[in-house]
């Protein structure tokens, strides 16, 4: 069978969308970065002077890691940490590192490097995991998921006071705010993966190996 240089660009197009399952051309999601300050620096609650590469002791990442039912506090922490470690990182349709990531892969590297959880690669199968999460019980370290109209669908980790970080088509790693005007309006549902006896189950598994 003879497939036209078209029908291969449609078959490429369409594999690597289901690979992601996070991508947006839209011109209503490049106005809203655009639209919306960047909220960077200011973040309550990350140790003054973190550096990525400062010692275990003071590392908020490390020290969630090695707890099996970290608090939320210091799930917070870890997760702003990841966002100083990320920030800057370009969106890529299939990225999986620091060279381009998209927002599924994004949440996957966190969730392995801050608490050494395995999660799916795709959006589709995050959705999955955990148990489900009413907007207003909202955690630090909680799935939260986006679907706009189409086939497009985004995810991000809560990172606490309204807020949550994530991999944006336009802008890269970054932090949002939920009740901005897009991510409200197609706003989805939330995950809740860090339970705190999948957590235990975690590390005993790691304590046994």
């Amino acid at each position: 069978m003879v497939v036209n240089p078209l029908c291969r660009t449609l078959l490429v197009v369409v594999s690597l969308a289901v690979l992601a399952g996070c991508a947006s051309t839209s011109r209503d999601r490049a106005s809203l970065d655009a639209e919306e300050p960047y909220f960077s620096r200011d973040l309550p609650g990350l140790p003054g002077g973190w550096d990525p590469m400062m010692s275990p002791v003071d590392n908020p990442i490390l020290e969630a890691r090695r707890l099996g039912n970290p608090p939320p506090a210091l799930v917070r922490q870890a997760l702003l940490a990841q966002h100083e470690r990320w920030v800057g990182t370009p969106y890529r349709l299939g990225g999986t590192s620091r060279g381009g990531v998209d927002c599924s892969a994004l949440v996957q590297n966190v969730f392995e490097e801050t608490f050494q959880l395995s999660l799916p690669r795709t959006t589709g199968e995050q959705v999955s995991q955990g148990r489900p999460v009413a907007r207003d019980e909202l955690a630090p370290g909680d799935l939260v998921f986006f679907r706009p109209p189409g086939t497009y669908r985004h995810v991000g980790i809560y990172v606490g006071e309204g807020r949550f970080l994530h991999a944006s088509s336009s802008r890269g790693v970054m932090i949002s705010k939920l009740d901005n005007s897009y991510w409200r309006r197609h706003y989805w549902q939330a995950r809740r993966a860090l339970e705190p006896t999948n957590l235990a189950q975690r590390l005993q598994a790691d304590v046994d190996a």
